[in-house]
């Protein structure tokens, strides 16, 4: 085989392209990965909360979460590294989700019981209870800080589903290089500050592609994991005609406080907390910090971008005050600073916020895209999702009319990856936010 002619390229060295890249290894593949940035991680991937959860609207979004988890808490394990190297760590710290209209507890418990995930239902005094200086009031909906009725007086009181094994992990871009590293263990190679501009295609196959120094890579099968800019990439690919589904780039902020008293003690950290009642996420940092994110409310502006390298990433005093001061509301104790702390990153976000891992129309092209926001959490197992499509595509099997099924190795629940199909039906009712 010539080794400048890889069996598959993976454009985008993200914490996902990575995982892809594994996990194509794992298969014998000789893969090539492609970024545009000068290291594994060192994208969107940098910016992500990181967060390990299970709540999804659906059942596909909560099982492939849950079977992830379990290669999170296995992760020396997964990547087969030696043992001096670095690792991302994963913390289950548990996560709280706040009942909110459009994100029913009941249905919520349903798909946990039937993935096998398990969760304790809390009333508003369990809450309190369990996590000491919450407001357990209820605010909904999320309002502008400068509305006039945003400190009004609860009109309730709010319970929860609390899931033990939840948390989050660490160091997002160590992970994403630790995918890296364990790929190239098998033999992949990683190009930095390499920029496709062209995709080679005949008839209907893709052929390789052509960068912006002039190299072309022949390839038969590209793997579409480029974040942010996997539209621009499937502009140069021709495709995209047949989705159902499209993505846009979109800023967000993730800021960074002192986290309040109460929340975790000594060496303990406290829960994630999933406040759509509010507008917000929170999630313990090392340093007895606190990371703050929003949930999309609608009553924020969304900042869509035409082009994601134009995305400023200092925090702004707007967003800072409208979700930091969020917090405060849940968490009395949190001190809002005068001086926006924290990073903005840039999601890839599809219509419906559920990723797209698929196939395309143009043989041989493949795509993992819309995950920015929500999908950190499922890439080890994306790889997997991915590999076992290029494999029994490849082999000539029919995906669109009958989609690939995935056995999880740890749950063993078996996905439907039609789920995550370019060509599915956009529900009107899916959950339109970070959340999934």
């Amino acid at each position: 085989m010539n080794p400048d002619t890889p069996d598959a390229v993976v454009v985008g060295a993200g914490v996902i392209g990575a995982a892809v890249a594994l996990e194509l290894a794992r298969t014998g593949r000789q893969v090539v990965v492609l970024d545009k940035a000068g290291a594994a991680g060192h994208g969107s991937t940098s910016a992500s909360s990181a967060i390990i959860r299970f709540n999804y609207s659906t059942f596909a979004g909560v099982a492939t979460a849950w079977e992830a988890q379990h290669l999170w808490t296995r992760w020396p394990e997964h990547l087969h590294l030696p043992n001096d190297r670095p690792l991302a760590v994963f913390h289950r710290t548990g996560a709280v989700v706040l009942d909110a209209p459009g994100a029913d507890p009941a249905a919520t418990a349903a798909l946990f019981d039937r993935a096998g995930v398990r969760y304790e239902r809390w009333d508003a005094a369990a809450l309190r209870r369990h996590l000491p200086g919450i407001d357990a009031g209820r605010y909904w909906p999320p309002k502008s800080v400068d509305d006039e009725t945003f400190f009004a007086a609860p009109t309730g009181e709010l319970g929860a589903l609390y899931t033990p094994d939840a948390g989050f992990v660490d160091d997002p871009q160590l992970a994403a290089q630790n995918l890296a590293d364990a790929a190239a263990a098998l033999g992949a190679r990683f190009h930095y500050h390499r920029r496709v501009v062209a995709v080679d295609r005949h008839s209907d196959r893709v052929r390789g592609l052509r960068l912006a120094d002039g190299d072309r890579i022949a390839t038969p099968v590209v793997v579409n994991a480029a974040g942010p800019w996997s539209g621009a990439l499937n502009r140069l690919a021709g495709v995209g005609a047949e989705f159902t589904v499209g993505v846009r780039p979109l800023r967000q902020e993730v800021h960074q406080v002192a986290a309040p008293p109460g929340y975790g003690s000594g060496a303990a950290l406290g829960p994630v907390i999933a406040d759509l009642d509010l507008g917000t996420y929170l999630r313990a940092a090392p340093g007895g910090r606190l990371l703050v994110g929003g949930t999309e409310p609608d009553c924020d502006p969304l900042e869509w971008l035409d082009d994601p390298d134009q995305a400023d990433p200092r925090p702004t005093v707007p967003r800072f005050r409208a979700q930091v001061t969020r917090a405060a509301r849940r968490l009395p104790g949190l001190v809002v600073p005068n001086r926006p702390s924290g990073l903005a990153g840039v999601y890839d976000v599809a219509d419906d916020w559920t990723p797209v891992y698929d196939r395309t129309d143009l043989g041989g092209y493949y795509v993992a895209m819309g995950t920015s926001g929500n999908q950190f959490k499922n890439a080890p197992l994306v790889g997997r999702f991915l590999a076992e499509l290029v494999d029994r595509v490849e082999a000539g099997h029919d995906h669109d009319h009958e989609p690939v099924r995935h056995r999880c190795a740890h749950t063993g629940t078996v996905v439907d990856l039609g789920a995550f199909s370019r060509q599915r039906r956009v529900d009107p009712g899916a959950a339109r936010t970070v959340m999934g």
